[in-house]
């Protein structure tokens, strides 16, 4: 009788895109006849969801940045790895990826998924010593695996030399989808805003442009879904017309009542969002960062995409949106046949069970690959 092989992931966000990632490769893959593990922190919603789904959880008890408690967690990762005997480890993030790539170096099949470069979140000396690691880091990767073109076209051109794999981002269409008529939630025009509050996510900049957006639209109202770091600031400056609606699991119903989503991040992979938001039928304006380009239809690019950290831009594409109802439910139809032509969640989960087949040199049959999964690309 032939065992089903183990996929070890590793992961420290346990909240947000990447555990929401990580979590939907764990449900596919157990499905699919995988025996599957998560090595994360304590906390969040990630170790929670995984058991539900009859996924084992190991304690990883990492912090998000790095610093002198690294070699611990590195060590700490490299027991869990010999204790459970993974036929391949699945790292994601920046920290997953530094740890996990020290722990197993080359041991193992190992997958590097960076859900946006380390390096891109620093500056100065922290920057330069970030893309020196993901240059040196490299050689330990089996794959590296990038969620669009663009993230990997920014990973060569700060040279790191890896063996790459892309596979875009996908959104569960049976979560989040049209739900009949658009739920009203108060008087006037109403822009949301989904993800965690921080600097990457840029809604700073939603908040400078906002006071335009009430000039031009003043009953219009902006809430902000998601919890973070920068709440706190963020509620300071933010005026009456903002709501904080806090973190939320059922971030579909915001996006169904929104006129317009907006995701106006300083850097990205390919970010989960704004495909949750087009898989909703609902408009957005994201900024031209790693991924946006690829993830909107071409029809999208011109009225929904703006520079990023320009909150005039920022504003005039939101302001004619809100502006223009037609426009708004013409875009929505777009991106959402453009999510269920290329972003379903079972093309993704399949083509990454498709890396693993081609990795641990399986066929099919042991590893559950899919004929969804096939649209990717290897460098």
């Amino acid at each position: 009788m032939r065992i089903a092989p183990h996929i070890l992931h590793v992961a420290q966000p346990v909240e947000g895109g990447v555990a929401r990632v990580v979590t939907d490769l764990v449900a596919a893959q157990l499905a699919a006849g995988l025996r599957v593990s998560v090595a994360c922190p304590r906390g969040g919603t990630l170790a929670y969801d995984v058991r539900e789904l009859g996924g084992r959880t190991l304690l990883w008890d990492a912090t998000r940045a790095p610093g002198h408690r690294l070699p611990a967690e590195v060590r700490r990762l490299a027991w869990l790895v010999r204790e459970v005997r993974p036929d391949l480890v699945h790292a994601h993030s920046a920290k997953a990826g530094l740890a996990a790539r020290l722990a197993v170096r080359g041991a193992l099949p190992t997958v590097f998924q960076p859900h946006a470069w380390s390096f891109e979140a620093a500056h100065g000396v922290m920057a330069r010593l970030a893309v020196g690691w993901e240059r040196y880091g490299a050689r330990w990767a089996t794959r590296v695996l990038c969620v669009s073109e663009a993230e990997r076209r920014t990973g060569h051109r700060s040279g790191v030399s890896a063996r790459w794999h892309v596979i875009p981002n996908g959104v569960d269409t049976r979560v989040f989808r049209p739900d009949g008529e658009r739920a009203r939630t108060g008087p006037g025009p109403l822009v949301v805003c989904v993800g965690r509050l921080c600097r990457q996510k840029g809604q700073d900049v939603l908040l400078a442009a906002w006071p335009e957006v009430v000039r031009e639209v003043p009953r219009a109202r902006l809430v902000l879904v998601g919890d973070g770091p920068d709440a706190e600031r963020l509620r300071r400056v933010a005026p009456p017309s903002v709501q904080f609606a806090g973190a939320t699991q059922d971030t579909a119903s915001w996006y169904r009542a929104a006129d317009v989503v907006v995701l106006p991040s300083r850097w990205e992979g390919m970010a989960l969002a704004p495909l949750e938001a087009m898989a909703c039928a609902r408009p957005v304006v994201v900024t031209d960062v790693d991924g946006a380009h690829e993830s909107l239809p071409p029809g999208l690019r011109p009225t929904c995409l703006v520079p990023s950290e320009d909150p005039g831009a920022l504003a005039q594409a939101v302001t004619a949106l809100l502006g223009d109802e037609p426009l708004r439910a013409a875009l929505g139809a777009q991106g959402l046949t453009h999510v269920l032509d290329a972003h379903d969640l079972r093309r993704a989960t399949g083509a990454v069970t498709d890396l693993y087949r081609e990795l641990l040199g399986l066929d099919a049959a042991r590893v559950g690959g899919s004929d969804e999964g096939r649209k990717c690309t290897t460098t």
